[in-house]
């Protein structure tokens, strides 16, 4: 059994699950839900649906090219049943996810670091554009507290300090 792909969404399709359009020139077009067949209808660019894995990949929100998709291409070249190629198939594809999920963990951190620079960049801005809203000359005239006590003569204090 074969588990499809919605042609819009890019979703998942168990057997048995779901809905197929042919067109007049007999291609075939499989949806996972309503949804889906009824954006199709209506002529929607997946591209610009953002609940679609297309926007997502478009827009740079999920790892898009990745030589581990080729594995999950579609094949249908018959291939004679062997035990040692089927073992083979399954260590290979073992691989392959240990491999993916390390490319999807990746993506993510560098994606957090673009964002963290780009919050950066924007808050230094912020910062240039308020400037203005700080009095720094009142802050220029005021003295600190411990310059004034340098200043002062520490005696004087104390003698102050014992008469009250």
């Amino acid at each position: 059994m074969r588990v499809e792909r919605c042609y819009f969404c890019s979703g998942p399709i168990q057997p048995g699950h779901g809905s197929m359009f042919v067109r007049n020139d007999c291609k075939m077009f499989r949806f996972c839900r309503k949804k889906c067949s009824s954006a199709f209808h209506k002529k929607r660019n997946p591209r610009k649906v953002a609940w679609t894995k297309a926007y997502r990949k478009s827009r740079g929100k999920e790892l898009a090219i990745d030589p581990v998709f080729e594995f999950e291409r579609r094949r249908d070249c018959p291939v004679k049943y062997s035990r040692q190629l089927w073992l083979d198939s399954v260590k290979a594809l073992i691989k392959v996810e240990e491999i993916r999920k390390r490319r999807v963990v990746q993506f993510a951190v560098n994606k957090h670091e673009k964002a963290r620079e780009l919050t950066l960049k924007t808050d230094q801005m912020e910062v240039k554009r308020g400037l203005h809203l700080l009095d720094l000359k009142a802050m220029k005239r005021k003295k600190p507290v411990v310059q004034v006590l340098e200043d002062a003569d520490v005696e004087s204090i104390i003698s102050e300090m014992e008469t009250n």
